[in-house]
């Protein structure tokens, strides 16, 4: 299953030199940027030192996974009008960060989420919940993003056979954690940064070519999408193609839509992002920079993806190695050749180091800060042994993403990014809200919250289609679930946040309310923070 042998006149020679240019470049840049990683604040956040447009661009490179590149293309040039949807989904969930969290976390935290929680709250266990749940959404996101390599390299750079797809997840792991280790946040943010540029500018050059051979005319695009795609393709333009069969279907699609735009504002990897500004103000600012460059990024894609169907076809993307996340590749084999294909495939990986490099610092610095150096010492611990500790961390996950990577990378992901994007809505974002926003909101609340949103959520996962019981696809001979000839499965839809979102909300209130502790004077403090700012440099620990 290797693009390149499948796909006559791909280079993979090439596709191999480009991408390790880019990882020479890198490389020197995160070497620059350790020489002042120093303290905690410089390791986590940078040293708050960068501006707000730069952290929208960070934000927006850590943001857009392949999956919003390779994933997103495919889906609009197979199903259309409902593969847009995704594109519409992840854009509007930047409003819900933008209007209630960015400013507001910002001022209230120090480094990670538990800082928030613990502000009002009794710190070891509220710390010690927030660490579990930030663990479980990085490592679930993270295995998808390593699984996804192996895949990517055979869909990109021809390299085949298990061990090569091994070895190439073990070194994509390698780069990423001395990204980590050396560099830190700052090290993260400018491959971030660089990232987001590439992507941003392969993909609208992209665009401007396929808009060029139809007169930059969208009319013309998609009535040529329309006369490739054969008897179906008239549905490419409607609403229903993928989601609208039946009635489960049509709640699938409402229950993952709600769990991608509650998701998004409960994303560890995100959230931290907030710490790395110096002010609030620069908070709002790097959002909707990431807004604006997420929302023309997802526009590209509405051309990239009715592009494929029109150049490629859909015929031909569905028998190529990866079926639809080959779409984009094969469209830039179709418009620039070799070249071209090459220059997609290094900013395809390289969306993967950005990515997986976010969720590795995010996880080790939320072990580190909210686990050992607050719930184990207590916060009487050193700078340099919270960071010592947070390298340590970052290799062992680095370790475990790895092996992870390497056991899944035959299975189908799609259920592990849901998961993600599931767990974030279900357990971060409640707990998040009801600390900003509701005085009464207690320690019992926010654990209650927490691990009952986990647990629903991880439940309903394990017990849905996406892990067994679908039936055999007859083109391919397999299940879409991840098991495949079993059937355990009880619960209707792939994603749970129709279910488990809800619910974490009801048992975030129904753990204040059976409660007796009151903290009023506490949140009274909280809100003048969060409001104002005054104090947010000051450690939060009490």
């Amino acid at each position: 299953m290797n693009l390149a042998a499948g796909v006559e006149g791909s280079n993979s020679t090439l596709n191999i030199i480009i991408f390790l240019v880019f990882v020479a470049i890198t490389l020197v840049i995160v070497f620059r940027a350790s020489r002042n990683t120093k303290t905690a604040s410089d390791y986590y956040a940078a040293g708050r030192a960068f501006t707000g447009p730069q952290n929208g661009i960070a934000i927006s490179g850590d943001y857009l996974s392949a999956a919003s590149f390779l994933g997103i293309a495919g889906a609009i040039a197979i199903n259309g009008y409902d593969g847009f949807l995704y594109s519409i989904g992840f854009l509007v969930a930047w409003l819900v960060a933008l209007l209630l969290v960015a400013e507001l976390l910002r001022n209230t935290g120090k480094f990670t989420m538990g800082d928030v929680l613990a502000f009002r709250m009794k710190q070891t266990p509220v710390r010690a919940a927030a660490a579990i749940s930030t663990l479980a959404v990085s490592f679930f996101y993270l295995l998808a993003q390593m699984a996804g390599a192996g895949g990517l390299v055979n869909l990109l750079l021809g390299i085949s056979g298990e061990a090569g797809q091994d070895l190439v997840i073990a070194v994509v792991g390698v780069i990423m954690i001395v990204y980590v280790l050396i560099g830190g946040m700052k090290g993260t943010t400018w491959v971030q940064i660089i990232k987001a540029a590439l992507l941003i500018v392969g993909a609208f050059a992209m665009t401007l070519w396929v808009l060029g051979k139809y007169g930059f005319n969208l009319s013309d695009l998609f009535q040529a999408a329309v006369d490739k795609g054969g008897k179906s393709g008239a549905a490419l333009l409607d609403p229903g193609k993928q989601y609208g069969k039946t009635g489960t279907t049509k709640l699938d699609f409402l229950s993952l839509g709600i769990a991608l735009v509650l998701g998004t504002a409960g994303l560890p990897h995100v959230l931290m992002r907030f710490y790395t500004v110096p002010t609030a103000r620069d908070a709002r600012r790097s959002v909707v920079w990431a807004i604006v460059l997420i929302g023309v990024f997802y526009l590209f894609t509405l051309v990239l993806g009715y592009g494929a169907g029109a150049i490629v076809g859909p015929d031909k993307i569905a028998k190529a190695p990866g079926t639809t996340n080959s779409a984009a590749p094969l469209l830039a084999l179709e418009l620039g050749g070799p070249v071209l294909l090459g220059f997609i495939s290094a900013v395809a990986f390289a969306t993967i180091l950005a990515v997986v490099a976010g969720l590795t610092i995010t996880a080790s610095a939320s072990f580190a800060h909210d686990v050992y150096a607050n719930v184990l010492k207590k916060g009487q611990v050193s700078t340099g042994g919270e960071v010592r500790v947070a390298r340590i961390t970052a290799l062992v996950i680095g370790a475990l993403a790895i092996a992870g990577g390497i056991l899944a990378k035959s299975q189908n992901v799609a259920f592990l990014v849901a998961l993600a994007f599931a767990v974030a809505a279900s357990a971060n974002l409640p707990t998040i809200l009801y600390s900003l926003f509701w005085k009464r909101f207690n320690t019992q609340g926010a654990l209650w919250s927490i691990y009952g949103g986990l647990v629903v959520t991880i439940v309903l996962i394990v017990f849905s289609p996406a892990v067994s019981g679908k039936p055999v696809d007859p083109k391919t001979g397999k299940s879409t679930s991840m098991i495949q000839g079993v059937d355990f499965h009880w619960f209707p839809l792939d994603n749970p946040g129709l279910v488990s979102i809800p619910a974490a909300f009801l048992l975030g209130w129904l753990g204040t309310i059976l409660s007796k502790e009151r903290n009023a004077k506490k949140y009274a403090e909280m809100e003048v923070r969060a409001l104002t700012g005054a104090g947010a440099e000051k450690a939060v620990t009490h």
